[in-house]
């Protein structure tokens, strides 16, 4: 056997070998919980338009819309099998929703106590622990930003999260509520962050919508459970809310007590003005008989003041009358 026969050889058997494998290793699947997206050489299969043409953009500010401009990208749905060449390459995205704890730090899990609670300063700078979970999804029509955006989107929208969540614990204000009559606790921002946790969590959600255009990560809800303070003002804490939950009781107790009095007066005076109204009532009626019989003639008056006059006789046991001297 030649040179040229055993070169030929190895190229015929090479050859077949890369058919082999590209037909071999070229199909693939995508399971029902998962997209995908094919690059050729390392660039994506796009599609006309950016994020900037989708609702997304609703949710970025004037300038995060010049940051954040990604184009779309072919999505390849669930199902199979598909082919590939062999210079392309599958990426492989799960879009089930996770739940991570709100201290869940990607790059050092050992951060914030095991990951398990996060630490940030509350408005008279107070440093408490935080503990909650938040639930999050790759966003499907934001891929680009997920899989070539940044190098690790879930260590990037957990920062982001945190930043967010800080900075609304540092600048928390419960709203002014005039109707329950409450007496709001100056200088203890961390009780009304326990009493507004729905609140604080809403206005995580709103703040946290725009993610999805940022990062290609959706955050679906966040979940604070628990804000402690440090142990060593637990106590002294404790005993200033048991304090003031003893002034609010008694001044609750003063009030209910000043507007009972204030009603049994009003009361009161609605009673005497009846009674007054009532014995005025007759003599309306009196004088509106004498003004009537006043005008039916120049001797009606006489003649009523003269029967007025008999009738008191009859009554008197005993008339007294004057003489004239």
């Amino acid at each position: 056997m030649t040179s040229i026969e055993i070169f030929f050889g190895l190229l015929f058997g090479l050859t077949a070998y890369l058919i082999f494998r590209s037909l071999a290793l070229g199909f693939y699947t995508v399971a029902p919980n998962e997209r995908a997206v094919i690059t050729s050489f390392g660039r994506a299969q796009r599609l006309k338009g950016s994020t900037l043409d989708t609702p997304l953009a609703d949710d970025l500010s004037e300038t995060d819309r010049e940051r954040y401009i990604f184009p779309q990208i072919q999505v390849i749905p669930p199902g199979g099998p598909y082919f590939r060449w062999p210079w392309q390459k599958v990426h492989k995205v799960n879009i089930a929703i996770a739940t991570a704890s709100i201290a869940y730090d990607p790059e050092t899990p050992d951060a914030n106590q095991g990951g398990m609670v996060l630490e940030a300063v509350t408005q008279d700078q107070l440093n408490i622990g935080v503990t909650g979970q938040i639930r999050f999804s790759i966003c499907e029509a934001n891929l680009y930003a997920f899989l070539f955006g940044v190098k690790n989107p879930i260590a990037h929208v957990m920062g982001y999260f945190v930043s967010v969540l800080r900075e609304r614990i540092a600048t928390f204000r419960a709203p002014e509520d005039n109707t329950s009559g409450e007496q709001h606790l100056e200088g203890i921002s961390i009780n009304d962050l326990r009493k507004n946790l729905n609140l604080l969590n809403e206005q995580m959600d709103q703040h946290c919508r725009s993610s999805a255009a940022r990062y290609g990560i959706v955050l679906d809800a966040s979940l604070i459970t628990g804000i402690d303070p440090p142990p060593q003002i637990d106590g002294a804490l404790a005993a200033i809310n048991t304090a003031h939950n003893e002034v609010s009781s008694e001044i609750s107790v003063a009030q209910a007590l000043a507007d009972q009095r204030i009603e049994e007066s009003r009361r009161a005076v609605e009673i005497q003005t009846m009674n007054a109204e009532a014995e005025v009532e007759p003599l309306n009626w009196l004088a509106e008989q004498l003004r009537q019989l006043k005008q039916s003639g120049p001797d009606a008056i006489p003649g009523y003041l003269r029967n007025v006059r008999l009738d008191l006789y009859k009554r008197a046991r005993r008339i007294i009358v004057e003489a004239k001297s």
